[in-house]
């Protein structure tokens, strides 16, 4: 069976990724998170990413998501809508099949904790 990668394929990927920082940007909430940031470099780290978590060939070499996001204080609230809105991308916009939502939703679940630094809910 071919991998989630080989299904879409990287220029997919590409196009997932620049349709997910308009949506985030767009957000009042979560365009603080990204003042300053040279968005051409995030956005090819988070296609090497992307890729790498699909299977693909691309080994991500960026930087460890927990040093990464460490000091930005990023919110349960703000990360489970930062993720809302990837798989929302991958649905509706790319018509991307369940199974490859699931996987990239576990993948989330599984790094909140790196980047998460305050509870849903939390002040700040």
């Amino acid at each position: 069976m071919a991998s989630y990668y080989e299904q879409v394929g990287a220029s997919t990927i590409r196009d997932v990724v620049d349709r997910f920082y308009v949506v985030v940007l767009d957000d009042v909430d979560l365009k603080p998170y990204f003042d300053g940031v040279d968005m051409a470099r995030l956005k090819r780290h988070m296609v090497m990413l992307l890729c790498s978590v699909l299977g693909g060939p691309e080994v991500y070499e960026g930087h460890d998501l927990g040093d990464a996001h460490r000091g930005m204080g990023v919110t349960g609230e703000h990360y489970e809508k930062v993720g809302g809105i990837l798989v929302t991308v991958l649905r509706e916009d790319f018509n991307a099949g369940d199974d490859l939502v699931e996987h990239v939703a576990t993948v989330l679940g599984q790094v909140r904790g790196a980047i998460v630094e305050k509870p849903v809910g939390a002040a700040g």
